[in-house]
C-alpha cells in the first residue's frame, strides 16, 4: 500500500534507525491505546454522517479490536515507520476493504495531538493518585510527632523550638497546594483536539463536543490552530511537577541533615539504609540523596520542555510535538519514582525523641519568650527587652550556664546595665521562675498560641484541616476518573450498538 504520491523511495536507513523506529517503539507503547480509542470515535461520526452503514463500520471496529503493541511495527516500505500510517494499513489489510470513505477528511495533526493529550492527562492524574497518598504518609507521621520538641532552624542555627508534627504539616500543606494547582490544570487542558484537522479545521461537520464526551474530555478545544500548534499543556503539567519537586527536594535536605550524625534526629530502617564499603560503623542513607537528586531532573525536564518550543512556529511542528513532547513522559515517570521513594521513607521514618529534647534543652531557644516576658511583665520597651535577653544569654554562655539553670542575678545585672530595674513582682514566682518558664523545653513548643504555629494543638488543627482538603481533592479526582472511565463505557456501548445493527 502506498501512503504518498508525492515522494519516492523509503526512509533512509540512519533516519529510521535514529529517529523513526524509536518514535514508533514509543508511540506503540504509549499512545496505541488512545489511538485505536479516537479511530472508534471517528468511525462512529462516519457512521452518523452516513458514509458509512452498520454493516461496513461494524467490519472496522472488530479490526480496530485487534490494534495492539504486537499487531504493528515500524517498516519504511509499508508504512513508512509512521504509527498512524501503520494503523491504517493494518485496518486495510482485514479481510474486508474499508468502505471508500474511511479516512475522509482526516489529518494525523490533531489525531496525535489528541493521543498524546490523553496520555499525558492520565500519567499527570496517576502522580496526582500518588501524591495524595505520599500527603496520607505525611499527616500520619506529623500526627504522630505533634509534641515532640526538636530545635528548629534559620540560617543554619538553632532558632526556636518546633516538633516534626510542626515541619511535616508544612510539606503536607504544599502537598495540598500542589494538588490544587493539578487539578486546576487539568481541567485547563482538558480540551479535546480532535476535530481541528491540519491546522485550520476541517470541511464536514463532525460533532466535536461528541467526541470530546467520547474520548472523556471535559469539552472540544475551540481553536482549530490551537488544538494542533499549541503545546502549553506540557508546560503547564511540567511547571506544575518542576515546582513540587524543589519543595520536596527542601523538605529532603531538611531529612538529610536530622538523619545526619551531626543532629541524629531521624532514623530510617535498615531496607532503605545503606552502608559503607571502607568504613564497616557507617550507616548511610543514600535514598535520600536521590530524591534529592531526581528533584533536580523533573525541574531540569520542565526547563527543556519549555526551551524546545521556545522560537518554534506557531503550528504543528515535530520539534514541538515529539522531539520535545516526548519529555513530559520523562518527567512524569521521574516525578512518580520519586514519590514512591519518598513515601517509602516517610512511612519508615522515626524520630529520636530524646536527642531532639536534648538539642532543645542545650540551646537558649527560648530567648524570644524571655524578651516577650520582659516587656509584658516589666513594661520594658519591646527593642530593649531582645537586646537584654540577648545580654543575658551571652553573659550565660560565657559562665559556662546551662538554659536549665536561669541566674536571676545575671538577669538582673543584664537589665540594669541598660536603664532598667527587675524588682521581684509578687505572684509571679521572681526572675528565678520567669527564667525557667522562658527556656523550659514543652513551654517553649507551646509557647506560640497564634493559628497556624507550633503548638500541638495548633498541629493538630492544621493536620485536620489537611486530611479534610485531602477528603475534598480525592473526591474532585475521582470525579474526573470517572469521566474518563464512563466515555470507554459510552464508547463500548455504541460500538455494542453498531454490531448489532449490523447483525
Amino acid at each position: 500500500m502506498a501512503v504518498t504520491g508525492r515522494i519516492d523511495g523509503v526512509p533512509d536507513e540512519v533516519w529510521h534507525e535514529e529517529v523513526l523506529a524509536p518514535q514508533f517503539a514509543y508511540e506503540a507503547e504509549h499512545l496505541l491505546g488512545h489511538y485505536r480509542a479516537i479511530e472508534q470515535v471517528l468511525l462512529l461520526e462516519y457512521v452518523r454522517m452516513d458514509f458509512a452503514d452498520a454493516a461496513g463500520a461494524s467490519v472496522l471496529a472488530a479490526r480496530l479490536d485487534t490494534l495492539s503493541r504486537d499487531a504493528v511495527c515500524a517498516d519504511p516500505e509499508q508504512n513508512m515507520s509512521d504509527i498512524s500510517f501503520a494503523v491504517e494499513r493494518h485496518v486495510q489489510d482485514g479481510a474486508t476493504p474499508p468502505f471508500p470513505a474511511w479516512h475522509l477528511d482526516r489529518s494525523r495533526n490533531d489525531l496525535q495531538a489528541c493521543a498524546q493529550l490523553m496520555a499525558a492527562r492520565d500519567t499527570f492524574a496517576a502522580v496526582a493518585e500518588d501524591l495524595t497518598a505520599f500527603a496520607r504518609a505525611v499527616l500520619e507521621l506529623a500526627g504522630r510527632y505533634a509534641e515532640t520538641p526538636m530545635p528548629g532552624h534559620t540560617h543554619g542555627q538553632a532558632a526556636q523550638i518546633v516538633s516534626p508534627g510542626f515541619h511535616l504539616a508544612a510539606l503536607a500543606a504544599e502537598t495540598v497546594t500542589a494538588l490544587h494547582r493539578m487539578l486546576h490544570t487539568y481541567d485547563e487542558c482538558d480540551a479535546c483536539p480532535l476535530g481541528s484537522g491540519t491546522m485550520a479545521g476541517q470541511e464536514l461537520p463532525w460533532d466535536r463536543a461528541r467526541m470530546a464526551g467520547l474520548l472523556g474530555f471535559g469539552r472540544p478545544q475551540p481553536h482549530a490552530l490551537v488544538a494542533v500548534a499549541s503545546r502549553t499543556w506540557t508546560t503547564r503539567i511540567a511547571g506544575d511537577l518542576a515546582q513540587y519537586a524543589v519543595v520536596l527536594s527542601r523538605f529532603t535536605t531538611d531529612l538529610m541533615t536530622w538523619a545526619g550524625s551531626g543532629s541524629g534526629f531521624l532514623d530510617l530502617p535498615d531496607e532503605l539504609a545503606g552502608i559503607s564499603a571502607a568504613m564497616p560503623q557507617k550507616r548511610n542513607f543514600p535514598v535520600l540523596e536521590r530524591i534529592r537528586g531526581r528533584c533536580a531532573h523533573i525541574a531540569g525536564r520542565a526547563a527543556d520542555i519549555a526551551g524546545g518550543q521556545r522560537n518554534t512556529p506557531y503550528s504543528n511542528t515535530v520539534e514541538v510535538s515529539k522531539e520535545t513532547g516526548g519529555q513530559l513522559r520523562v518527567q512524569t515517570d521521574a516525578m512518580r519514582s520519586v514519590l514512591r521513594l519518598a513515601h517509602a521513607v516517610v512511612a519508615g521514618a522515626t524520630f529520636r525523641t530524646d536527642r531532639m529534647r536534648a538539642a532543645c534543652a542545650d540551646d537558649h531557644l527560648g530567648a524570644f519568650t524571655l524578651a516577650n516576658r520582659l516587656t509584658l511583665t516589666y513594661a520594658i520597651p519591646w527593642r530593649t527587652a531582645q537586646i537584654i535577653a540577648g545580654q543575658y544569654v551571652k553573659d550565660a554562655v560565657r559562665r559556662g550556664l546551662r538554659p536549665g539553670e536561669p541566674d536571676a542575678d545575671l538577669l538582673r545585672d543584664c537589665a540594669a546595665g541598660h536603664g532598667h530595674t527587675l524588682e521581684e513582682t509578687e505572684g509571679t514566682g521572681g526572675l528565678g521562675a520567669l527564667l525557667a518558664e522562658a527556656f523550659d523545653v514543652d513551654r517553649g513548643l507551646r509557647a506560640k498560641q497564634s493559628a497556624g504555629s507550633t503548638h500541638p494543638g495548633r498541629v493538630r488543627e492544621l493536620l485536620a484541616g489537611q486530611e479534610a482538603e485531602l477528603e475534598a481533592l480525592g473526591a474532585a479526582w475521582a470525579e474526573r476518573a470517572d469521566r474518563r472511565t464512563a466515555a470507554t463505557a459510552r464508547r463500548e456501548a455504541a460500538l455494542a450498538a453498531l454490531r448489532r445493527r449490523a447483525a
